[in-house]
């Protein structure tokens, strides 16, 4: 009896060993049965952050579409499709505002889509007008009570050389404390037979541009001079554009130091090629007459001196690159009788000082200088004369210097504005070329709420 009570005495700690195992075991399981609890939880969540992520690029996407889809609207009235066919199935019922709703969108996984569109100013009276597209994209998951949405604000204008005031492929720098950008209409009717419009503090807007297509960091070197209107750099980050302490890129009434992020767009693009200078059709000349009347010339010669251009003038100067072409001081000028116009092609340098080019007219568009050049070219405007006319050099070095007035527009490689130089830019440029196609200026995804209440009462769901 005690042998066998002792002999049940030593299994005990085994049978303790045994049920502690047990609850080990127990216990492990728990803890992966929880742990991969929480790692599918995770999964499912992380799915559903891809899911969404993915579809939330795909609203943008459908926004944009609604843009495309007002865009080809406006260039089919462009193209010469009566307005009430090209806008047709958009409520226009209020004359100015165009208004519609996409629904056609079904995607995978049994979610759906919409887009609404609204259009400012669906009809512009001239091509000067920048129109306002807006549009909110929204995305129904059928898995989810949310919804996605994107909202986008595109500003449009008519496709042109001189769609803005100074763009540069690759640098514009601003030099000095009080050069400055502004704009005005030359043309406010959209009627080339009405009297031009001069600049003037009355007339004076904020919608200058400027704009460079450099994606390099502070490409678009503003530093403190003023930009009265709006600025476009072609990086996709703000780091292409340099702004001083008191420089400003805003509104009239803005103080000193300004940047307001509204009136900057990223990714900028534009096209520079160059255009061809004429080659049919010329009267050589072997020395510059003291008057030029109507004609189109070829001259290898420097201009100098003073001459006078007596109706609609094209020069094309055959001067090598490297040399000038042109080279005004003192009292030398261009001068244009009333009602003529003067276009200059030229590979060589330009160098316009003193009185300069005397422009009547007041209307940019009839004093053009398109430089040719395949490589660099330099051309220097200064001078308190001013110029009033239109640069179109893709591969040279515009200077803008000694406090000289400009008005019209430049577009170069490279932009330098110095001193207390003012750009005005022309807005009727912008219908330079005819009936020019509308493209994009400015485009915003509208992130904050803030942002979103501009076109609440239009895109609302």
């Amino acid at each position: 009896m005690n042998s066998s009570f002792c002999r049940g005495c030593r299994s005990l700690p085994a049978d303790r060993e045994r049920g502690s195992l047990l609850i080990v075991a127990m216990l492990l399981a728990s803890v992966i049965g929880i742990s991969l609890a929480s790692y599918i939880a995770l999964n499912q969540n992380s799915l559903k952050l891809a899911n969404r992520s993915f579809y939330n690029n795909g609203a943008m996407n459908i926004a944009e579409t609604g843009v495309e889809e007002a865009l080809w609207s406006f260039n089919q009235v462009t193209a010469g499709v009566a307005a009430s066919t090209a806008w047709s199935g958009w409520d226009v019922s209020d004359g100015v505002s165009a208004n519609r709703t996409f629904t056609n969108f079904t995607l995978s996984g049994g979610n759906t889509a919409s887009v609404k569109v609204y259009v400012d100013r669906y009809n512009p009276s001239s091509g000067s007008v920048q129109p306002i597209i807006a549009t909110r994209a929204t995305i129904t998951l059928a898995n989810e009570t949310r919804t996605l949405s994107k909202t986008l604000e595109v500003q449009i204008k008519r496709r042109s050389k001189f769609s803005m005031g100074l763009v540069a492929k690759n640098q514009i720098t601003f030099n000095g404390n009080t050069a400055s950008v502004d704009s005005w209409n030359s043309d406010p009717d959209n009627n080339p037979g009405t009297a031009s419009v001069p600049y003037g503090t009355g007339v004076r807007h904020d919608s200058g541009s400027v704009g460079s297509t450099s994606v390099a960091v502070g490409s678009l070197a503003v530093n403190n001079a003023d930009i009265w209107g709006f600025a476009s750099v072609g990086g996709s980050s703000m780091t292409s554009l340099s702004v001083g302490s008191i420089g400003t890129v805003a509104a009239f009434g803005s103080a000193a130091g300004t940047v307001d992020t509204t009136r900057i767009a990223t990714d900028f693009t534009a096209n520079f090629d160059v255009e061809p200078a004429p080659s049919a059709g010329l009267t050589t000349l072997t020395s510059m007459p003291a008057i030029l009347p109507a004609g189109t010339y070829r001259y290898g010669g420097l201009i100098s001196d003073s001459v006078t251009i007596s109706g609609d003038v094209i020069l094309v100067l055959t001067a090598a690159a490297g040399n000038d072409a042109i080279r005004l001081t003192g009292g030398d000028a261009l001068t244009l009788t009333v009602g003529s116009s003067l276009k200059i092609y030229t590979a060589a340098d330009v160098k316009i000082a003193g009185n300069g080019v005397v422009n009547p007219t007041l209307s940019p568009i009839n004093v053009q200088i398109w430089g040719t050049g395949s490589t660099t070219q330099d051309i220097q405007i200064s001078g308190g004369s001013g110029y009033t006319g239109i640069v179109y050099a893709p591969n040279a070095t515009v200077k803008l210097n000694g406090g000289v007035d400009v008005r019209g527009s430049v577009v170069a490689n490279n932009i330098i504005v110095v001193g207390n130089s003012a750009f005005h830019y022309d807005e009727s440029l912008a219908n330079f070329g005819g009936d020019n196609a509308y493209g994009v200026t400015r485009w915003r995804e509208l992130i904050t709420a803030a942002d979103r209440t501009l076109y609440a009462s239009r895109l609302s769901p």
